[in-house]
């Protein structure tokens, strides 16, 4: 019989093969912010020189009030077709969003996919700890998935 006398050891862990891919590896955190007293026309020329589709609005001390989106925009240019105005003086205020839908940024992609599904809108403010850091898109999701692995699923 042989015996070892190197004692017990515990093997080493084994790394799974799973990535775990979270909103924080793929959310953009460079944002482009509104704040409530902005102007529509504001809005305007962000969204188009930018070539964004919405983003989140702020108060003063940065806290998430709500999302203005391209959508929301179509309320002034309605109500300056019918006043005949050329111009867009109302505020972010009077056309944002405020009961916003939000994520974690430790939320798992997949997680993150499932619910651009359930609720059909194309961004989420990205919250930690009831501040905002970040916000992920529908297109942010979709160029994240080609870069996975097969075995990574």
């Amino acid at each position: 019989m042989v015996k070892s006398f190197q004692g017990v050891r515990m093997a080493p862990p084994k790394k799974s093969p799973i990535q775990h891919i979270l909103v924080e590896d793929y959310m953009s955190t460079n944002l482009i912010t509104f704040h409530p007293e902005d102007s529509i026309e504001q809005v305007f020329e962000i969204f188009s020189k930018r070539k964004i589709s919405g983003a989140p609005v702020v108060d003063e001390s940065g806290a998430l009030v709500g999302i203005i989106s391209e959508v929301d925009c179509l309320k002034e240019i309605i109500k300056g077709k019918y006043t005949n105005t050329p111009k867009f003086p109302a505020k972010v205020k009077d056309h944002m969003s405020t009961d916003v839908l939000t994520m974690s940024p430790d939320l798992s992609l997949f997680d993150a996919a499932g619910q651009f599904l359930e609720f059909k809108i194309r961004r989420f403010p990205v919250l930690r700890n009831g501040k905002l850091v970040g916000q992920i898109s529908l297109s942010d999701v979709i160029r994240a998935f080609p870069k996975l692995k097969q075995t990574t699923w």
